[in-house]
């Protein structure tokens, strides 16, 4: 079968993003995912090596690290940010969230208590920055600064790696947030 000129150009253009979009949610996988939500506020990444979890404290004068893995003492990744938190007089909170199962109304609670009395900077962080951390983003906008629905939920977006599609594991941070969306002053959406 031969193709037209015009559907070879679209499949050109389709398999170039394509191409595009993996090199780029793969760069900001190797990167740490590191972004800024509300400068000198709140910033969320992926897991990072100790050297640019202390890198990105020194930068940014992290207070408080909210990690949304869970407590871990017997991996080494947690051990290393324990040790840099304690050096650093850096508050250190484990949340246990699963990016495969919605928030229960006890865990939102909790994420509220904590991050309200949180010192500022936060630095919000599960494994890849893509999932937890865009819906823990997201609560932070609409909870604490009262953003826009808009504005919230594009914490949840595949521009920090979330892909929220029907049957994918994620999706239950979108329905997460969906539910929660009348307590956050979002109606009719």
């Amino acid at each position: 079968m031969r193709l037209t000129r015009s559907v070879r150009r679209i499949v050109l253009t389709l398999s170039g993003g394509l191409v595009f979009g993996a090199a780029y949610l793969g760069l900001e996988h190797v990167t740490g995912n590191v972004h800024t939500v509300i400068a000198g506020e709140l910033y969320r990444s992926g897991t990072l090596s100790p050297a640019a979890l202390q890198a990105l404290v020194d930068e940014r004068g992290i207070r408080t690290i909210i990690n949304l893995r869970g407590r871990h003492p017997d991996h080494a990744w947690w051990r290393g940010e324990e040790q840099i938190a304690e050096r650093n007089g850096i508050e250190l909170i484990d949340l246990g969230w699963s990016a495969s199962k919605p928030l229960s109304d006890k865990q939102v609670t909790a994420f509220y208590a904590a991050i309200d009395a949180a010192p500022k900077p936060v630095l919000i962080h599960c494994m890849s920055g893509s999932d937890r951390s865009g819906l823990a983003s997201a609560l932070y906008l609409a909870h604490r600064l009262k953003s826009d629905e808009e504005t919230a939920e594009g914490q949840l977006s595949i521009v920090y790696g979330h892909i929220g599609l029907p049957f994918f594991p994620a999706e239950a941070m979108d329905d997460t947030f969906e539910r929660l969306e009348p307590s956050l002053g979002y109606y009719g959406s």
